[in-house]
């Protein structure tokens, strides 16, 4: 009975559509967030290639594997809080160290943690992990069981191979953004390829949120 549905359950499959939907789903709001109180439109793309941000789809991930379990709205929204507003953390940390830029700063936040997020950051990260749980992943579920079992496993392999060299492309451009800012020249084809087909106006445009730590400072 399992082979005829497809992604049952909370497995490898489903957690995978749940990423590229969680990506989606983030750059939409994040963009229409920002019309809505800057009133211009800015890109909110986590990678080079296509409206995704991984931010919220791991976070999507995190809360399906973590909060589906749960039933009570109060432990749902606490561990929405927690789990998001640690990893918002550990990716703006993680992000500094790698590629010595920050996408947000909350310093001026009632609560702040180190700028990388704040009280009512987590509390909007606890109001959104309630939702998602108790009225979008349901739903969502069940649309991605719905997919026939042959599209479904061709198109998981296609879009998980496209999100794979998306990520690595991204991640090495911006890493060689960072040795460019710290004067390193292009030492082979690979960093001349990046040099040409990824300058910093591109990037800029693509990740308008991104500030580079030594400069503000």
């Amino acid at each position: 009975m399992d082979d005829k549905i497809f992604a049952r359950g909370v497995c490898l499959k489903k957690i995978f559509w749940v990423f590229l939907f969680g990506c989606v789903f983030g750059c939409v709001f994040e963009m229409v967030l920002t019309f809505f109180q800057r009133g211009v439109w800015v890109s909110r793309q986590g990678v080079i290639y296509g409206p995704f941000n991984p931010v919220y789809g791991l976070g999507a991930v995190i809360f399906t594997i973590f909060l589906t379990r749960y039933k009570n709205p109060l432990k749902i929204f606490l561990g929405g809080m927690l789990l998001g507003g640690g990893f918002e953390y550990i990716c703006s940390l993680l992000q500094q160290m790698i590629f010595g830029t920050t996408s947000w700063n909350y310093s001026k936040q009632f609560l702040n943690i180190g700028g990388r997020t704040s009280f009512w950051i987590m509390v909007g990260w606890g109001i959104l992990g309630l939702i998602y749980i108790k009225l979008v992943y349901p739903v969502l579920s069940k649309l991605i069981e719905k997919i026939p079992v042959r599209i479904g496993n061709v198109l998981t392999i296609i879009l998980a191979l496209f999100m794979i060299v998306d990520c690595g492309i991204s991640a090495s451009a911006c890493l060689r953004q960072s040795e460019r800012d710290s004067g390193i020249k292009a030492e082979n084809k690979f960093d001349v390829f990046l040099d040409k087909h990824y300058p910093d106006n591109r990037l800029e445009k693509v990740f308008e949120n991104a500030r580079n730590v030594a400069k503000q400072n």
